[in-house]
Formats: structure tokens, sequence, C-alpha cells
């Protein structure tokens, strides 16, 4: 069971890796980018290695997508805000 989830896993991060690099809309890589990052702690979680999916849910999936969503704010990427 634990190879099954495991190589779904992998291919799930593949999947990921594929689509970013060729999406266009950059809301939509920030995404499948955190996605790829919690795929990526689910990983680590499953090897027993709580230290590195702990350090890359908070790091990966948190505070980069913070940032990149805060970036897209700033270019007015993200449609609804306005600094008139």
């Amino acid at each position: 069971m634990s190879v099954v989830l495991e190589c779904m896993l992998l291919l799930f991060l593949i999947v990921c890796a594929i689509s970013a690099t060729f999406n266009k809309r950059l809301l939509v890589t920030v995404i499948i980018y955190t996605s790829y990052s919690l795929g990526t702690t689910l990983i680590w979680a499953l090897l027993q290695s709580p230290d590195l999916a702990i350090t890359e849910a908070a790091v990966g999936a948190g505070i980069t997508g913070i940032l990149f969503f805060l970036t897209l704010k700033k270019i007015h990427e993200l449609r609804g805000t306005s600094d008139e």
C-alpha cells in the first residue's frame, strides 16, 4: 500500500512540475507550486522524516506561498485589489 501511495505522490509531483512550467497564468502557477510543496511534505512524512516534512510545509508551502501571493498583489496580478 505504501509503495502505491509513494508512486502516486511522485507522479503528482511530476505532473505539478510540468504543469507549472507550461502554465501562462501566474496565480495558477503559484497554486501549483504550493501543491507541489505539500506533495513533497507528504513524501517526507512517508519516508519517516518529520523534521524535513515540517520544514517543507512551513517554508515551501507557507512562507514562500505567502511571499508569492504578496508579490502577485504588488504587481497587480491578483484582481480585486486597487491602490487608487
